[in-house]
């Protein structure tokens, strides 16, 4: 038990040592060991957990390197370091920089006289080889990545040193570079509207629990306390085994233990799962309650169901950050009502939705009836929903540049799930392919 302690306090002493240490500095878990005195296995084992912390960040041809960490739903900017992995590049020179923000990008097709206007603090400047433009950049605080392989001067170097402003070579060319940031930079902006459980958990304590050993007087008091009704159930690591409800002791006495009664191997979640995914599985297992793990199965703390929803209700109100690959199937397609007063959505095959036999993708047809269900059942239900199952049949080919309309028909709602027909219509008013799908409501409680 005394090693055991030790290691903990060793742990902790290492986790603390990297909090402390100097943004930009890097580690070696053979340097770490030796300047503490652990073993390199526990070393390992604190940088692992120092990098799920968001202490440091590990980047290949670079390292381990100490890093500001950075909350989700705060700045979302590329640092130089990212830019180093996104453009498969090395870094030249001025690596102690690599975790500073990036600003922006400036691409340096022009004269100097011309360049030095855009140039601001923690930009970068995309350049061939041309050191004068390379020592412009850095005098005026940024960052220079060099396009086609090519090196710099040593002068360069020794200034991107002294400034702690990066040099970055890449191999590949400037249009290539400047692709390759922009959708990194996209990809950002979706990552960052999807929401994660660890973003309404925040600071929130962890978790009341019981053990195994724990009474029903035990259970009875963190009802008094918490006004709770139901709590994760722990074993002697703070791995969740079980859950424990009040139903489930209402026949036992107070001194009877509640390990006969424990709801064994329970449903969990990580503070990465998506809430969408969260309220999905809390609907499809038809619980509201949902312990919060981490990649141990240990312990962090608990959502309810109500916490998850109103979440997702309250990211739906703010603005579209980036157009995912559903957002640019959809755009185009306008709601409108048919002869009969049904609802259709009415757009053209774009060259987009093509594959590369020419044929209109299977996949964007399915995709355009699911989201027309998922619009459909909202409107009946004002419920989000999620798909089950879905029966699909494919007719006839349709063109590029051919007018379609999207039928969707509700044939039958439940409390939990909304089963449509869906019919995809050519301009001539013949069937291109028609789904039969269920959806699953992931908002009602």
């Amino acid at each position: 038990m005394e090693g055991n302690e030790e290691n903990v306090t060793k742990h902790v002493q290492l986790l603390e040592y990297i909090r402390h240490l100097k943004i930009g500095t890097k580690i070696s878990v053979r340097g770490l060991a030796k300047e503490l005195g652990v073993s390199e296995g526990t070393a390992y084992r604190a940088v692992k957990e120092a990098e799920n912390a968001g202490l440091v960040v590990t980047r290949e041809r670079v390292g381990t390197i100490r890093v500001e960490k950075r909350l989700r739903g705060a700045s979302e900017q590329l640092t130089f370091g990212d830019v180093v992995e996104i453009v498969e590049g090395f870094v030249l020179g001025g690596r102690e920089g690599l975790s500073k923000p990036l600003h922006k990008y400036v691409i340096g097709a022009m004269k100097e006289e011309a360049m030095a206007k855009y140039i601001d603090a923690d930009s970068l400047l995309i350049v061939g080889n041309r050191d004068n433009a390379h020592l412009l950049a850095l005098n005026q605080g940024a960052g220079v990545l060099i396009t086609g392989g090519f090196e710099t001067s040593a002068e360069v170097i020794q200034l991107a040193n002294e400034l702690s402003l990066p040099i970055i070579s890449s191999r590949h060319d400037t249009f290539t570079v400047a692709s390759m940031i922009n959708r990194a930079i996209f990809d950002r902006l979706i990552k960052k509207k999807i929401m994660l459980v660890e973003d309404i958990v925040g600071d929130k304590p962890r978790s009341y629990y019981l053990k195994l050993s724990s009474t029903v007087s035990d259970f009875s008091r963190l009802v008094l306390e918490t006004g709770e009704l139901r709590f994760p159930v722990i074993d002697e690591w703070n791995r969740v085994i079980g859950i424990i409800t009040r139903k489930d002791v209402i026949e036992l006495d107070q001194n009877e233990a509640i390990e006969k009664c424990v709801v064994r191997k329970p449903v969990t979640a990580t503070l990465k799962t998506s809430l969408a995914s969260a309220a999905q599985l809390m609907a499809s297992e038809g619980i509201d309650y949902l312990p919060i793990v981490d990649r141990n199965r240990k312990l962090i703390t608990s959502v309810k169901r109500r916490e998850v929803l109103d979440a997702m209700r309250e990211a739906q109100k703010q603005p579209q950050l980036g157009e995912t690959f559903d957002h640019l199937i959809w755009n185009g397609f306008v709601e409108e009502r048919g002869p009969e007063g049904e609802t259709r959505y009415n757009g053209i095959i774009i060259p987009q939705m093509a594959t590369d036999l020419g044929t209109i993708s299977e996949g964007v047809l399915v995709n355009l009836m699911t989201q027309a269900g998922y619009k459909a059942a909202q409107e009946k239900t004002g419920s989000d929903h999620v798909l089950e199952n879905i029966t699909t049949y494919f007719v006839r080919p349709v063109q590029i540049e051919d007018k379609i309309s999207i039928v969707p028909r509700i044939l039958e709602v439940s409390r939990l799930n909304c089963k449509l027909d869906i019919d995809i219509i050519h301009e001539d008013h013949k069937l291109i392919c028609k789904a039969i799908m269920t959806l699953q409501a992931i908002d009602r409680v």
